[in-house]
């Protein structure tokens, strides 16, 4: 039994309590029908062979829709799981962090703990043998012992969903952080992968005050500003008095070595420096609040959209049902066949390609999937920002926050670029130099260029490439500097940042080594002068040159 409940738990998690109970009361009612009458006596009876065939098709019927609710929510689990699992066990791991740091230093606090344990030990080992010790003494040994205990019992062990308008007495019990770092895909049950999706769908990001962590203390991060106020927050709670950087010490001041390394392997350019800056840090919960909001919207429009598709499959079971009926209890005779035959022609024929439509949006949102809400797309040349995703359509932001609505049908045939998914990707900044210009200087630029490219290590990869791309009209030389970010194109705001550092830091250089635009020579032959009296005011004349000799 505790197999059973551990592994999936499919009576209370699919919701297939009352089903189940159906199918097995009528189940019974109809064997104990079968058993009260003789057979002789039940093929006399048309009453009771009529009333047996009303028993089966109830049992035929609620086995189908047994069937059918049990078959839409294992493969809706089975989606979300392969779909959003690593999502939601990254984005929880970023909540735990974020909670974490923002309270006080539990390891520190337990290795004090610790220490004043074994002070108090050795004090009572000398009072037992008979020292004398002095009174202060021990009673700040043992005072320190109770307050480091105290401090240790308020820590956040638990990863609880806190509602966007409760608190956290009202709040799941939620899931050990271990549990959660145990579970795959392979080992997830339906129960623990709802409990995950409930965390994310109705949880913020919180922190904690760093003096005292009672319920009160919880503050929840609903906004890009909150978002940067914790993270200031973070930081001098967790960096050193004075210090403008984040260690790893610091880290493992609140958490274990191996979460210590997980935590700073996520934050941009601090594993290459073994530092977390403010700036890293302030990105990073702002991405983390981005990426949670993102996740949340997510899974609302998937639950929203299986839970259409479940509707859509009502009506199908439900025609199937009729049918069964129907042929069960004999009441479709030929003419009822031809009748319904010819509806369903007619039927077929309006409502054809509507069904199409449908088979084929379902297939492009569960099977193809090639986007979530908050992914920044390619379609058609454009880059879109997916907004909210239907089962018939999906709704885009454009770059001037216009909505763009497409059906998933025509997306399904459209070729879709999704920059979330992408790894990182390359940029590319051509230059121009004239042809006069020295070897030696060129290959100085180039050096100067690449030599700022490696030193940006938290920002582009250190294997830049810059080649001669063409000759221009004989005169100039087009260069093109190939260089990969260490990201996607997702946050396209920080891309663009990136790359106008950059290119201010080409002009730099060429400033410095005094490379500049020039015109190609052009001959000009003045052949005569123009007889008009009418010169323009800034040309000298004889007339303007006689009176300024007579002033």
């Amino acid at each position: 039994m505790n197999f059973f409940l551990r592994k999936r738990m499919l009576y209370f998690v699919y919701g297939v309590k009352r089903p189940v109970q159906n199918c097995l009361w009528l189940a019974l009612v109809l064997l104990a029908w079968h058993l009260l009458f003789d057979k002789q006596v039940e093929k006399e009876s048309l009453f009771l062979q009529y009333v047996t065939k009303i028993l089966v098709c109830f049992l035929v019927s609620t086995f189908l829709w047994l069937l059918k609710t049990l078959l839409v929510k294992v493969l809706a689990s089975s989606f979300h799981v392969s779909t959003y699992f690593d999502r939601i066990q990254e984005t929880l791991f970023t909540q735990y962090v974020i909670a974490t740091l923002s309270g006080s230093p539990v390891i520190e606090t337990r290795r004090m703990e610790e220490e004043d344990e074994r002070t108090a030990a050795e004090i009572r080992r000398l009072q037992t043998a008979g020292a004398t010790v002095p009174s202060d003494l021990r009673e700040d040994a043992f005072l320190q012992q109770q307050r480091s205990s105290g401090m240790l019992k308020k820590t956040f062990t638990r990863l609880k969903t806190l509602p966007k308008s409760g608190s956290l007495k009202k709040a799941d019990g939620g899931i050990a952080l271990e549990h959660v770092h145990k579970l795959n895909q392979e080992n997830i049950s339906a129960w623990n992968m709802k409990r995950l999706m409930k965390m994310v769908r109705h949880g913020t990001l919180t922190t904690l005050d760093e003096q005292i962590m009672e319920d009160d203390s919880v503050k929840q991060i609903r906004s890009e500003k909150e978002a940067t106020a914790a993270a200031k927050k973070i930081f001098h709670n967790v960096a050193r008095r004075g210090s403008k950087f984040i260690y790893l010490e610091d880290l493992m001041r609140f958490m274990r070595e191996d979460e210590a390394l997980r935590t700073m392997a996520t934050f941009e350019g601090a594993y290459e420096q073994s530092r977390i800056s403010k700036k890293s840090l302030k990105n990073w919960v702002l991405n983390a609040y981005r990426e949670r909001k993102a996740l949340a919207l997510t899974l609302n429009d998937t639950k929203t959209a299986v839970n259409k598709l479940h509707k859509i499959i009502n009506v199908v079971a439900g025609t199937i049902i009729v049918i069964i009926w129907l042929v069960v209890l004999e009441i479709a005779s030929s003419r009822i066949i031809t009748l319904f035959s010819s509806q369903l022609v007619l039927a077929a024929f309006i409502f054809g390609n509507t069904c199409k439509t449908i088979f084929e949006s379902i297939i492009f949102l569960f099977i193809i999937h090639p986007f979530d809400v908050g992914d920044r797309c390619e379609i058609n040349g454009v880059q879109l920002v997916v907004e909210e995703m239907n089962i018939l359509t999906t709704i885009f932001l454009r770059y001037d926050n216009m909505k763009m609505v497409f059906p998933n049908s025509v997306l399904s045939t459209t070729p879709i670029g999704n920059f979330y998914r992408s790894p990182d990707m390359l940029d590319l900044i051509d230059f121009t130099i004239h042809i006069a210009t020295p070897v030696e200087k060129i290959a100085i630029v180039k050096q100067r260029i690449t030599n700022y490219v490696i030193n940006r290590k938290d920002h582009w990869c250190s294997d830049p490439m810059i080649v001669v791309k063409e000759l221009d009209e004989l005169n100039r030389m087009k260069f093109s500097l190939w260089v990969t970010h260490k990201m996607n194109y997702q946050d396209i705001g920080e891309r663009l940042e990136r790359r106008s550092r950059l290119a201010e830091e080409i002009a730099s250089i060429f400033r410095e080594h005094d490379i500049q635009y020039r015109l190609f020579p052009i001959d000009i032959n003045v052949c005569s002068l123009p007889t008009s009296s009418r010169y323009p005011s800034t040309w000298p004349t004889a007339e303007n040159s006689e009176q300024k000799a007579s002033d």
